[in-house]
């Protein structure tokens, strides 16, 4: 008798619950927390989006040199480029001697590790903040150099990147503050010694 009254009352639980309203929501016009709003998303700098390359604005060219060892490093083989001779070196306005003519990324096949990052020996390519870039045709997701050089400006506008050969590096600041230790000891510091 108490197994069917234990029964009864679950079953008249779960028609209660089931009569409430679903629990799932349409994502972009309903939240639970939030409001929807045009403006996208906001994330940490420390975010990793999609890839992206870097534009030397005082030469007016990209930073990417077409060495493709960011292409020959990618798990997932996800990138193409092509390279050709830079016509501003020649005419003396370039140190570069080569420059991308077509870089291209699947972004259906990018898993977003950041080793392209990592091997560039330029700082040609960054991890952008771009995360929502989906498209409905299947080969929607593959972008050229055009879009991955507007992605690249929008991320160095908006989080202030500085170009390699602007930022102060570390062997110039330690270098001073031994040699100012060296100094008040009395002796000669040289970097063999300080290491």
């Amino acid at each position: 008798m108490i197994y069917s009254i234990k029964g009864l009352w679950l079953t008249l639980v779960s028609t209660m619950n089931g009569l409430r309203s679903p629990v799932t929501r349409q994502y972009p016009e309903q939240g639970v927390l939030w409001k929807h709003t045009e403006a996208p998303t906001p994330v940490q700098d420390r975010f990793m989006g999609f890839p992206a390359l870097t534009w030397d604005g005082d030469v007016v060219e990209p930073y990417c040199t077409g060495c493709m060892i960011c292409i020959r490093n990618c798990p997932t083989q996800c990138m193409s480029a092509n390279m050709k001779d830079n016509p501003l070196q020649q005419e003396g306005k370039s140190s570069r001697r080569k420059i991308i003519d077509t870089f291209e990324i699947n972004l259906n096949r990018c898993i977003l590790c950041g080793i392209c990052v990592d091997v560039c020996n330029f700082d040609a390519i960054v991890m952008s903040h771009e995360h929502e870039m989906s498209t409905f045709q299947r080969n929607g997701d593959r972008v050229n150099l055009p879009v991955l050089l507007e992605i690249g400006s929008k991320y160095q506008r908006e989080t202030g990147w500085t170009p390699p050969s602007k930022r102060t590096k570390p062997e110039a600041e330690a270098k001073p503050a031994v040699e100012a230790a060296a100094a008040s000891s009395g002796e000669t510091a040289t970097p063999e010694a300080s290491s």
